[in-house]
């Protein structure tokens, strides 16, 4: 199941996903993200095991700023349908497109990205192709 969650709950799944190095207090996170931001949690048995985290930018787009599935439950399609329900409520509150930045590093999800219609506008080099940041948008017009 998808739907509206806690930061909480996003926190604590978060917290589990090995790929992010960079841990993040619940407090961090409440502190960069403002008013109204877009929270959805995937389910499963009951216990929170995905999560996405948007917000609307300064362009006028939903930026899909962080998102994750625990290990044990990827290949089932619930990165899928949380993008899917990100794009959907983005689309009913208004909002022309999607944007989000991804690296190298990360190529499932650049695999989703791609795959869903999501192209890319920019890359930022830092000289290591592991940490290069992609930029991607997609209309949701």
């Amino acid at each position: 199941m998808i739907g509206p969650g806690t930061l909480a709950e996003a926190w604590h799944v978060l917290q589990a996903i090995p790929e992010f190095d960079q841990r993040r207090s619940l407090a961090q996170l409440q502190e960069r993200l403002p008013a109204g931001t877009l929270i959805l949690i995937a389910e499963a048995d009951g216990q929170p095991v995905g999560f996405k985290l948007g917000y609307a930018a300064e362009d006028g787009s939903l930026y899909s700023w962080l998102g994750g599935v625990l290990p044990a439950h990827r290949k089932s399609g619930l990165a899928q349908r949380l993008l899917e329900a990100q794009e959907a409520w983005a689309s009913a509150h208004g909002f022309a497109a999607v944007t989000v930045k991804s690296i190298n590093r990360y190529p499932a999800m650049l695999r989703l990205l791609i795959r869903n219609g999501y192209q890319i506008r920019l890359v930022e080099h830092f000289g290591d192709p592991a940490r290069e940041r992609i930029h991607f948008i997609k209309s949701l017009l």
